[in-house]
């Protein structure tokens, strides 16, 4: 249970309406940016960045005022339930904003950002794929370190299975013989 009132949060959109209605930024123009990478997209995570430029000039000059970034999970609660990348954007905005000159009304975090808290997802890392990995060596000792890791990692005794198979596949010199004699799995101490 969280330790805070969500009514003490302005929601992010009343955050953006007063920006968009105080005169002095009626050039301003808001950029988001995606910075997400495979390894973001792994665990379902989209990366933004929002830059607040006040004038033509500064966006030209790529000198924003503030920035303000975020990231949001594939499938959470909410929104993330079907648009995470848009909530991301979203998010990014009123942070960019918050760090200028609109903090929350009440709490400078916007109330979307405490019900992520709230909700407490975090990216959880990317299932390796031993098996394809291990379809990519060319030698018995290079397969002999990937089954080491996938040890090493908590993969399942069905992996570590598959794996010692493929090593056996392989001569000790590490050319593809089609023999399995080469590697074996031993039987007290699972390791191969």
């Amino acid at each position: 249970m969280a330790n805070f009132d969500l009514n003490n949060y302005e929601l992010g959109a009343d955050r953006l309406k007063r920006f968009w209605a105080d005169p002095n930024n009626s050039d301003a123009r808001i950029v988001t940016i995606n910075h997400t990478t495979p390894a973001d997209r792994s665990v379902s995570t989209w990366v933004l960045e929002a830059r607040l430029y006040l004038s033509a000039g500064d966006q030209a000059n790529d000198l924003p005022k503030t920035t303000g970034w975020a990231f949001e999970i594939d499938g959470g609660g909410g929104a993330n339930r079907t648009s995470a990348l848009e909530n991301g954007e979203s998010s990014a905005i009123f942070r960019c904003l918050a760090n200028y000159i609109y903090p929350g009304t009440k709490e400078r975090p916007s109330r979307e950002e405490m019900q992520k808290v709230e909700r407490g997802i975090t990216p959880k890392p990317a299932v390796r794929n031993y098996e394809a990995e291990a379809s990519k060596l060319k030698d018995v000792d290079g397969l002999r370190w990937l089954y080491a890791q996938a040890k090493g990692e908590g993969a399942s005794p069905e992996v570590l299975e598959r794996l010692a198979e493929i090593a056996g596949s392989f001569s000790a010199e590490g050319e593809d013989s089609g023999n399995r004699g080469s590697v074996s799995r031993s039987q007290d101490s699972g390791t191969a």
